[in-house]
This record gives C-alpha cells, sequence and structure tokens, in this order.
C-alpha cells in the first residue's frame, strides 16, 4: 500500500511540474506575442506621424537586414531606410496614411518569430495601395527586432 501511495503521489507530483511547464512556455509565448505587436503598433504610429527613423527602429539596424519585393531582394537597414525616403518623401511623394491588419503571430522558438498580415495604406488623393507581408523577428538583447520583410503589393 505504501508503495503504490509513493508512486500516486510521484505521478502526481510530475504532472504538476509538467503542467506548470506548459503554462510557462505559453506566458513566454504571450510575452513574445506581445512585444513583438508592439514593435508593429509603434511602426503603424512612426508612419502615420511620418517619423521615418522611428518606423525603422522596428528593424534590425545591420547590413545584413533582407527585403524581398516583386522580383527583387535588398540588404541593409540604412539601404531601405534611403529607399524609404526616395519613395515616400520624395519630391511629389508622400506616405499616407498605414494600417496593418490580420497579423498573425507564430512563434518558431524562444528567439525568433514568423509574421504574417496585410498592410493598407491610404494616399490623400484616395488611392488606396495595399498588400501582403510576412516578417521573420528575432530577439536581441534590446527587444524583438525584424530580420526579414517579404512585402508584395498591388
Amino acid at each position: 500500500m505504501t508503495r503504490d501511495f509513493a508512486l500516486l503521489v510521484g505521478l502526481i507530483a510530475t504532472s504538476a511540474v509538467f503542467g506548470m511547464t506548459q503554462s510557462t512556455g505559453r506566458d513566454a509565448d504571450n510575452a513574445a506575442r506581445s512585444a513583438i505587436r508592439k514593435v508593429i503598433d509603434d511602426q503603424q504610429a512612426a508612419w502615420n506621424r511620418k517619423d521615418l527613423e522611428g518606423f525603422m527602429s522596428g528593424y534590425w539596424n545591420s547590413p545584413e537586414l533582407t527585403f524581398f519585393s516583386g522580383a527583387r531582394e535588398s540588404k541593409g537597414w540604412q539601404a531601405a531606410l534611403d529607399r524609404y525616403k526616395k519613395n515616400y518623401q520624395g519630391a511629389g511623394h508622400e506616405m499616407g496614411r498605414l494600417e496593418f491588419a490580420n497579423l498573425r503571430i507564430e512563434m518558431l522558438g524562444p528567439n525568433a518569430a514568423f509574421v504574417r498580415g496585410e498592410f493598407h495604406l491610404t494616399m490623400g488623393d484616395g488611392k488606396k495601395p495595399q498588400g501582403l507581408f510576412t516578417l521573420i523577428f528575432r530577439k536581441f538583447p534590446e527587444g524583438w527586432k525584424i530580420v526579414h520583410d517579404h512585402s508584395a503589393g498591388e
């Protein structure tokens, strides 16, 4: 009887530890998703106040940052900022109002995530460019940053 009782206590303890580990993992994933969502929300707010440097703060500031758009690949944080300035703040261009929608954040591990969503721009002339994107986020000591952006718009 004592052996059965000890076995029962052991099973209960193992189940409790396993349940706590699963709960802790879910809590960590939820915290990471919230932090990633904040990066994206902060980018949207920066864009809408026409702050491209603030928008770019969500990206990994590295020459290894990659962007895929159409059939083109480009690399580097500074090159991306320069491209955004030329295309959205250059003569005859406007930034419009940005909205991200239908975000889906999938954790790939404790330090990486895959994000899918839509972007919608509303321009002053009434045009509404929109498209889809996929982002790869990586966790750095300074927080979550986009290391790869693949966007396709119409």
